[in-house]
């Protein structure tokens, strides 16, 4: 009790609940991927392998509990792939290629600055695709090993849950096998929208997983989306030689994100010779074949100006993720979906159907690999009658680019809307000794306090490794600290997260190395 009267007490959080831990009758040994002619129960199935699947199934089994966990994917060689759209074509192929890209983009235009010169610099793409699968099949393979230290059991296939909690798997040689779980947790992930103007043939128009495996770099490449997708994959090839275009329906540069954040990433993009269009919706996409026999993609879409033609080798459509709960559910579960596909859950992650619960990108909240990662854990928490909780308000949002971009907590324009008051410090990276050393002066991190209490509402920043300094934002917040928390911890010298430091100083300020 005195764990959960802190959490109560420190993050005000809604009542914790105690679901009774039940045990389903032993699964008898069978061989995976047959026919079993009798239903099999657990404790516990998990419907999805992906990041928040393969957490819950790990944790439940960790505390003790018989767990199943039904993945249906298969890699490039057609074996079973764990991990889900995050491991197999998500965020480690793109952060693969995003490195890649990086080391080919410094070498053309930065490692002059250090007095090393190359000539006539190229990139084989297929090596560079073939390291990536490489560090795909080592991840996937590693669930999979995961799986069996901790003895879950993998199932390959299409699962169904069906009334009083019975999932019925169709595996991929055909045959059906039934399982039942005292819980069942659904994570069965998100898919790509497609456009219905703008179909994907795998080739011309793709998703994110057509653009991970492009076998040659196109001449010029559409992206319909200045999201994360379309903003990392779009920097992947463009540093890699394609004529890159932007189009973005709104007539704002990443909305959600600070708009200072957002000014300084777009100028950045814009010097690498990323085009991004705002205001351009688009209407239509036609593959046509040009005099050589070669595809091209044309595409139509209206911003200010009126209606306007981009013609490019490949369209990437990178407009958002819906749930993937088609056929999951069959009729009388009791499971409800909201208007948008996602599975209905309260604040605990429970569907309200006895030992139903849904996670990860499934449900409400934001569609990140992290957040599902602590969905996952937490429902395997409460089903052994443990505290378990999510505060989506710390979850940090990241974009891989060059500079990366940040932020967790609230943004300046949202706390006007609410009229919080606040206050507000920022350093720049190109005062930062560590960030000139390295090349890398473009950026600043941005502290926003409550403007009573100090206490941190926001963090938000742009610039060289920011993935990793955002963290400290989500600590403090989840510690309830305050900006002069923050700028009282000593912070090694010379190192990017002084950029933190003296933010949190800024906030009153008393910043040294920048004028008040």
């Amino acid at each position: 009790m005195g764990v959960r009267l802190l959490r109560r007490v420190f993050r005000n959080l809604p009542p914790i609940p105690t679901f009774p831990r039940k045990r389903g009758k032993e699964p008898e040994e069978s061989k995976l991927g047959s026919a079993m002619s009798e239903t099999q129960n657990f404790d516990v199935v998990v419907i999805g392998a992906g990041p928040a699947g393969y957490h819950a199934a790990i944790r439940a089994a960790q505390l003790g509990m018989k767990t199943a966990c039904i993945d249906a994917a298969l890699g490039k060689d057609g074996k079973p792939a764990l991990g889900g759209t995050c491991l197999r074509v998500g965020c480690i192929p793109s952060k693969a290629l995003l490195d890649s890209s990086r080391q080919f983009w410094n070498l053309q235009h930065l490692f002059g600055d250090h007095g090393i010169t190359t000539k006539d610099a190229s990139i084989d793409i297929g090596t560079m695709i073939g390291r990536k699968d490489k560090i795909v099949k080592q991840f996937t393979g590693g669930i999979g090993l995961l799986f069996k230290a901790n003895k879950v059991t993998p199932y390959y296939g299409f699962a169904t849950l069906h009334p009083g909690n019975v999932v019925k798997v169709k595996q991929h040689d055909g045959s059906e096998i039934e399982l039942k779980g005292t819980n069942v947790v659904l994570a069965a992930g998100s898919d790509s929208i497609e456009l219905p103007f703008a179909k994907f043939d795998g080739d011309a128009i793709v998703d994110n997983v057509g653009a991970l495996d492009f076998t040659a770099v196109p001449k010029r490449l559409g992206v319909i989306g200045a999201g994360v997708i379309g903003l990392e994959l779009g920097s992947v090839w463009k540093r890699l030689g394609a004529e890159v275009t932007i189009l973005e329906a709104l007539p704002d540069f990443l909305a959600a994100a600070d708009a200072e954040v957002a000014k300084t990433a777009a100028r950045e993009f814009k010097k690498q010779g990323l085009e991004i269009r705002l205001g351009a919706k688009v209407s239509q996409a036609e593959i046509k074949t040009d005099a050589k026999k070669n595809k091209e993609v044309h595409v139509t879409y209206a911003d200010g100006e009126g209606e306007k033609t981009l013609v490019v080798d490949k369209l990437l459509v990178a407009v958002g993720r819906k749930a993937a709960s088609k056929g999951l559910l069959a009729e009388g579960t009791g499971v409800k979906l909201t208007d948008r596909g996602q599975i209905e859950v309260d604040e605990h992650c429970h569907t309200g159907v006895d030992g139903v619960w849904a996670v990860g990108d499934c449900v409400r909240g934001p569609m990140l690999a992290h957040k599902g990662f602590e969905e996952g854990i937490a429902v395997a928490e409460l089903i052994a009658g443990l505290p378990g909780h999510v505060n989506l308000d710390t979850v940090p949002w990241v974009i891989y680019t060059e500079p990366e971009i940040a932020w967790v907590g609230k943004t300046e324009q949202e706390l006007k809307a609410d009229g919080t008051p606040y206050k507000t410090g920022s350093f720049p990276f190109a005062a930062l000794g560590r960030a000139v050393a390295m090349g890398e002066p473009a950026g600043f991190v941005k502290v926003i306090a409550h403007a009573e209490t100090d206490r941190v509402l926001g963090l938000h920043l742009v610039g060289v490794g920011v993935s990793e300094l955002v963290h400290e934002g989500v600590l403090a917040m989840e510690f309830n600290g305050s900006a002069d928390d923050l700028a009282r911890i000593c912070h090694a010298h010379p190192t990017l997260s002084e950029a933190v430091h003296d933010a949190a100083m800024a906030v009153d300020k008393r910043a040294i190395h920048k004028a008040n």
